[in-house]
């Protein structure tokens, strides 16, 4: 299945996050899917990480990941994953950073700078300051991380327009149809 990479699929406000989200319905093993299944769309969330990632200014268009080292970005995709909800859960735990440490350990000298992997990296590295561990959220609605950015730091979704918008429908059709949650 190929997907387009649009605004929308980089809305976790940091890299590392975008990456953890390649993974649709994560929690739901009969309708996930992992969106880097396919090694040209892995090169192609490249492409667009460049133009569409909230880091953009910070490493431009990154470089796709080669070969020898997808195992090992997948790896390191999946310890973000496990660590940053586990931080949005209060259930971190030394282990779990050891581990995305030593994915991100195992990637750096992989990946050149520049490179998709090691500036995924480097994001994941950012993302361990108090200040931006402390906005991570999962979304209400598709359960992707994002960084909560509002002012009062109340947001609930990944993206008002698409899962916001989705909620709201579904709100009032229901209760249009005397179907209350």
């Amino acid at each position: 299945m190929t997907f387009l990479w649009t605004p929308h699929r980089f809305a976790g406000g940091a890299l590392a996050l975008d990456v953890a989200n390649s993974v649709i319905l994560r929690f739901d093993p009969a309708r996930s899917v992992d969106r880097f299944a396919k090694p040209a769309q892995l090169d192609a969330f490249a492409k667009a990480a460049g133009e569409f990632s909230a880091e953009r200014a910070l490493f431009g268009t990154p470089a796709a990941v080669p070969k020898p080292n997808e195992a090992s970005f997948i790896a390191m995709r999946e310890a973000i994953d496990r660590y940053f909800r586990a931080c949005v859960s209060e259930a971190e735990t030394p282990l779990l950073l050891a581990s995305l440490l030593e994915a991100v350990a195992t990637i750096l000298p992989l990946g050149a700078k520049g490179s998709l992997e090691a500036e995924t990296a480097y994001s994941a590295l950012r993302l361990l300051s108090e200040t931006e561990k402390k906005r991570i959220r999962i979304c209400g609605n598709c359960g992707w991380l994002f960084i909560d950015r509002s002012k009062n730091r109340s947001r609930i979704w990944c993206d008002m327009s698409v899962c916001g918008n989705r909620v709201k429908a579904a709100r009032h059709y229901n209760a249009r149809k005397g179907r209350l949650p």
